[in-house]
């Protein structure tokens, strides 16, 4: 996740609709087949590691973030966690690069330099944000290069080496509400200032509101290659 929203939500991070219904997804993505050692590429907080640490049989995980001040660890659950602003090579079975892809003019070369260094059999869980036309200052202000469809997703990571197994968008039932914000926003006449975000602590029943909508949304997650805020791609290195 990145830092950016970090410093917005705070403590609030784990409770937010966003953040909650995302790891969910996450999970329900990886299935029955846990990890033992993650690798979480642009980890920021390392919040989808520790969900792991927390939730599955994960023992391990390892953030990579280039903002990290220095190396540091943590622990999770009774299990370790470890911070670290570059890492050379390391024997995880499962790969996130949560909202990764999206931050670098070469995306096809930052996957493949991850995927070369991971065993084979290995699993790549990538999501990234969904669609060109839902392009907004959110973007501008999180220094996004792009938005992603799943054709898209899939191709950089076949390019990259891997064999993409599953594509899915999420956040399908809030895509509506989100498109018309988006597009109602391209058309104001643009305010002086920087660009902001739009992830913002809600009224904890608004919060509440949109966790029972995307919670409703997963049990169609698997099938969902018609739209979505997010799209997810679960690949393996063969």
């Amino acid at each position: 996740m990145d830092l950016k929203e970090t410093s917005i939500l705070g403590d609030c991070i784990a409770e937010h609709w966003y953040y909650r219904a995302k790891a969910a997804a996450m999970m329900r993505l990886l299935g029955p087949e846990h990890p033992s050692r993650v690798l979480d590429v642009g980890a920021g907080s390392g919040f989808f590691s520790r969900r792991l640490l927390a939730c599955s049989d994960a023992a391990e995980a390892w953030c990579v973030d280039t903002s990290y001040a220095a190396d540091s660890e943590d622990e999770e659950n009774g299990k370790p966690i470890y911070f670290q602003r570059s890492i050379e090579k390391l024997d995880a079975d499962l790969v996130l690069l949560m909202d990764v892809l999206e931050h670098v003019d070469d995306d096809v070369g930052l996957l493949t330099s991850y995927v070369d260094q991971a065993l084979p059999g290995a699993r790549f869980l990538i999501s990234v944000p969904a669609f060109q036309f839902l392009w907004s200052g959110h973007d501008v202000f999180l220094e996004h290069k792009r938005r992603y469809t799943l054709a898209q997703i899939e191709e950089t990571a076949a390019k990259a080496g891997l064999i993409p197994e599953l594509g899915v968008y999420y956040f399908g039932f809030v895509f509506p509400l989100a498109a018309v914000t988006r597009i109602a926003e391209r058309l104001r006449p643009a305010t002086p200032g920087s660009p902001r975000s739009q992830l913002t602590r809600h009224h904890p029943l608004v919060n509440r509101l949109l966790t029972a909508l995307c919670c409703a949304e997963l049990p169609f997650l698997r099938i969902n290659r018609l739209a979505g805020l997010t799209a997810f791609c679960v690949a393996r290195k063969p």
